[in-house]
């Protein structure tokens, strides 16, 4: 394992994982391919051979508990001692979807004063909330980009003492042996300090938001061992753990004692207020050396230690959960998940990549539980550390959750889609503000539905048809009238702006998506982009949902959703390919343009075939992606995007290649984690999206080749056993 204490390894750490794991690819035999009928799946077996073990500290291998509304991640020591030292790898987050803080506004801005007119080639005009750069105008573009932001609840880590009266450093713990388990979803760290041994055993509370550990070390006897919990304020900075400990005096922090056994402290963050409840076994005392900063000295009449801290947004009216309840609570929980819904399974497999491949999809279904299986859209770097303020992105969200369904765990999915209907009402007001009916879905925003400016954010599309993807795919594993009744609200506002959107060439007959947009692929200019491909492809798909949801239900068609769905325009093409744009004819011999998400692929990947898709037409695009794009520019969700199509296309060793792709965004920490960058160290919708490509190359789509395992080669080299998978549309 690599060895690394800041953020200046990052590179050679990244390297090291890009290396061995390409290394996996080498291996080939003979072997055939079974079906998925075969001998059921020894799920604990599978799950148990890729708990995370870790003998030395790494700032990218961060490991997390959690229940999808909380997460709490550690460093080796099993808290969070050293937090500083992980800043610059996968920090160490204490996060909850209801933690949200914004900064006062003495200057009385105005989300308003941040709206700028586009006038579309029909003449409508149209107001988007974007980013200013000088003036007041940037000060109100900067104050909503950070506020609301997520902030960070608290450290939780250990004071150990060497010795000579010296506080420990990170490289002074050896002999180190770390372990996620993930069939209970416990992290047990042992190490040693100067000889003498630390054991630490912490869980997450699967129904509460908050940890428990035990400690186990002749340290605590000593007095060498202490808690300490630090408060801090809220960052309004793009990418971190989501702290700032530089402002003081700008919140508060009061303790209280409820017990002999039990404290609370009371937060404050301007307008924003939590509590933190705490508990421990054994006499103990509290010191506090700083504002903000706490220690806890344990009863030093023996060497164990068990501790609870739990965080409410009111205060508590029960007592803090024990150990024993925590431990109890997440090995059932967990159990509960691993025995639930979809497994898979590639042990028998030959070829040298299908360890490593089922690696990812055990930690990437763990990942997702623990980050995005709560009751807001995730952001994209989930509950482990803020990106983009804490914020999350709505066109993201299919990246996140569309594979729960598919895992055969809709109900996963389900938790966040109330949000839709909290934040409806502004939906709708931004499509009349607009000129548009129904409702227009937000992109970059908060559990409010407010949009942050942004030059890019507030003109994307893709978005939009998200709701109508989720709910058939709720539909498809339960078609009740109930469902139908449930999500039809959603479906018809969502189909209403679609259907408005679209607008009508008097000289075709045929409805096209216009400028003022940007495509997923976001370099395109706003003013001067038409009929990207894919939202095409989208809005026949979505329109086509919300007609369905309506003869379900007994209802007569829309025509105007019907008259647009009959005549979208088709999907751009040039010299026997599918153009990301039909305004952008040179797209494939402009350097410029080969750069971000090939995101044409997902028109016929992400959606199932339609009349609109010529198979040959996008092979070609296919091929000549493969061969000409700038990969150091893509992100982790395109590689998965990549398989889905080539698995559509019947080209399953261009599938398996693509998940396998030797690029820096396709590398996968040994946490589970998909890196991308220096600034993105973590990226959930990767994880998604690899879920949902394996899931799809298993269990198959519509109109998939009558064989088993339609999406991996049939080559004796990949041997799948699958439970529990749904077909993907």
């Amino acid at each position: 394992m690599q060895k690394c204490s800041n953020g200046t390894a990052i590179f050679k750490t990244v390297l090291f994982y890009s290396f061995t794991f390409c290394m996996l690819g080498m291996t080939s035999c003979e072997e055939k391919s079974v079906d998925k009928t075969a001998d059921k799946i020894d799920r604990k077996a599978l799950v148990d051979r890729h708990d995370v073990i870790l003998n030395a500290p790494d700032t990218l291998a961060s490991l997390t508990v959690g229940n999808g509304e909380f997460a709490f991640t550690v460093d080796v020591s099993g808290l969070q001692t050293f937090y500083k030292e992980y800043e610059n790898g996968v920090s160490l987050g204490t996060q909850t979807q209801w933690a949200w803080h914004a900064f006062p506004n003495p200057g009385d801005y105005d989300w308003n004063e941040i709206l700028r007119n586009d006038t579309s080639a029909t003449g409508q005009v149209i107001s988007f909330p974007v980013q200013h750069k000088e003036g007041r105008k940037k000060e109100v573009t900067d104050y909503f980009r950070t506020s609301p932001h997520r902030f960070h609840l608290g450290i939780i880590g250990l004071e150990l003492l060497k010795e000579n009266g010296e506080v420990a450093k990170l490289e002074d713990l050896k002999n180190i042996n770390q372990r996620l388990g993930l069939w209970q979803g416990e992290i047990v760290s042992t190490y040693e300090l100067e000889g003498s041994p630390i054991s630490l055993t912490l869980y997450a509370h699967q129904e509460l938001d908050g940890i428990a550990f035990k400690i186990e070390s002749p340290l605590v006897k000593a007095g060498r061992l202490k808690v300490k919990m630090n408060f801090p304020y809220g960052s309004g900075c793009h990418v971190c753990p989501g702290y700032d400990w530089e402002k003081q005096d700008r919140h508060s922090t009061e303790l209280k004692e409820l017990s002999t056994q039990e404290v609370l402290f009371e937060r404050k963050l301007d307008s924003a207020a939590y509590f933190t409840q705490v508990a421990w076994s054994g006499d103990g005392s509290w010191d506090s050396p700083e504002k903000h900063k706490y220690y806890f000295t344990p009863d030093p009449s023996s060497e164990t230690l068990e501790f609870s801290s739990f965080f409410t947004k009111e205060e508590a009216k029960t007592n803090t959960p024990s150990f024993s309840a925590t431990a109890e609570s997440s090995k059932k929980g967990y159990e509960q998940f691993w025995n639930s819904g979809g497994a898979i399974d590639f042990s028998g497999s030959t070829d040298g990549r299908a360890h490593e491949l089922e690696r990812r999809v055990v930690l990437s279904q763990y990942l997702t539980k623990v980050n995005c299986t709560g009751s807001l859209p995730p952001q994209e770097t989930g509950l482990t550390m803020n990106s983009w303020y804490g914020k999350f992105h709505i066109e993201m969200h299919w990246w996140h959750g569309a594979h729960f369904p598919l895992w055969g765990r809709p109900e996963l999915l389900e938790k966040s889609l109330p949000w839709y209907f909290d934040v409806l009402d502004k939906a709708k007001a931004t499509a009349k503000r607009q000129g548009f009916e129904g409702a227009r879905w937000q992109k970059m925003t908060d559990p409010y539905g407010d949009e942050s400016p942004s030059s890019v954010a507030a003109y994307l599309i893709w978005q939009q048809p998200h709701i109508l993807y989720f709910v058939e795919q709720l539909y498809a594993q339960d078609s009740s009238v109930a469902l139908l009744e449930k999500y039809k609200e959603l479906v018809y506002e969502t189909a209403d702006f679609m259907a408005s959107f679209a607008q009508k060439s008097e000289e075709t007959g045929k409805y096209h998506l216009i400028a003022p947009l940007i495509p997923a692929q976001e370099l395109f200019p706003a003013n001067a982009t038409d009929d990207p491909p894919f939202e095409l492809a989208y809005w026949h798909f979505g329109l086509t949902v919300a007609l369905d949801w309506q003869k379900r239900l007994g209802e007569t068609s829309n025509p105007k959703w019907q008259e647009v769905l009959d005549n979208i325009a088709p999907l751009p093409i040039k010299d026997g390919l599918y153009l990301p744009s039909s305004t952008h004819p040179n797209a494939y011999i402009d350097e410029f343009y080969l750069h971000d998400h090939p995101v044409v692929l997902g028109a016929y990947g992400m959606l199932p075939k339609t009349d609109m898709i010529d198979p040959e037409i996008m092979r070609n695009t296919l091929e000549k992606i493969l061969e000409i794009w700038q990969w150091d520019t893509t992100w982790g969700w395109d590689y998965p995007m990549i398989a889905m199509n080539a698995a559509r296309l019947d080209m399953p060793e261009t599938a398996l290649d693509a998940i396998f792709l030797g690029k820096q965004k396709n590398i996968y920490l040994p946490n589970g984690h998909n890196y991308q960058d220096k600034r993105l160290r973590i990226y959930l919708p990767g994880n998604g999206g690899l879920l949902t490509a394996v899931a799809m190359m298993a269990a198959g789509w519509e109109g998939a080749p009558d064989r088993p395992n339609p999406g991996f080669p049939d080559n004796g080299k990949w041997q799948v056993k699958w439970e529990g998978l749904k077909q993907m549309k």
